[in-house]
């Protein structure tokens, strides 16, 4: 069943709103959704090449939209395996490296099998980063550093994501992530 771009967009943006704010796995996410400064590009039936190949127009045009805070690039039915799809995020920190875009901006990786190194496939943690689709999420590095030094010990931000997620367990998390489809 071929589902629409437009309702890819629709179930990613629930899910930022359901998950990641909701839950406040970002607490800075509220702000760019409600500016409506996030650009979303759907790719289906890309090879790992066409992939980069995307990431690097995204990065382009990010230089000259300077009113986009953050892109994300969903895959539609590419990636699927995790394993690959670290693949593909390991390959895109190399590009930004290589585009002099390291330190510019950065890269958050999201995958419906997200799945901590060391952890149990089954931890409710591992929802933190558990997203509908697989996505590379592309943020201004500036804009990050910006916000991190207004928000009050922002290393505690992945612990307080931790607990959170494990408090409300596996079957919470799963319910919440499936009501976004």
């Amino acid at each position: 069943m071929n589902i629409s771009n437009d309702k890819i967009i629709e179930q990613t943006n629930n899910w930022i709103k359901s998950v990641v704010i909701d839950c406040n796995f970002c607490p800075f996410a509220a702000r760019a959704v409600m500016k409506k400064t996030i650009r979303y590009i759907v790719k289906h039936d890309v090879t790992m090449n066409d992939s980069l190949i995307a990431l690097k127009e995204e990065l382009d045009y990010l230089e000259t939209d300077t009113d986009i805070e953050t892109s994300f690039i969903i895959f539609a039915n590419d990636f699927t395996d995790f394993d690959g799809y670290l693949d593909l995020v390991k390959k895109s920190e190399r590009l930004l490296k290589k585009e002099n875009y390291d330190g510019v901006y950065q890269i958050a990786s999201f995958h419906p099998d997200y799945c901590f190194a060391g952890e149990d496939e089954d931890d409710a943690a591992n929802y933190t980063n558990r997203s509908i689709y697989p996505m590379l999420h592309i943020l201004r590095e500036e804009s990050l550093t910006k916000a991190l030094s207004l928000y009050p010990n922002p290393e505690l931000i992945p612990q307080h994501n931790i607990d959170f997620a494990r408090q409300k367990g596996l079957q919470y998390m799963q319910m919440l992530r499936l009501a976004c489809l």
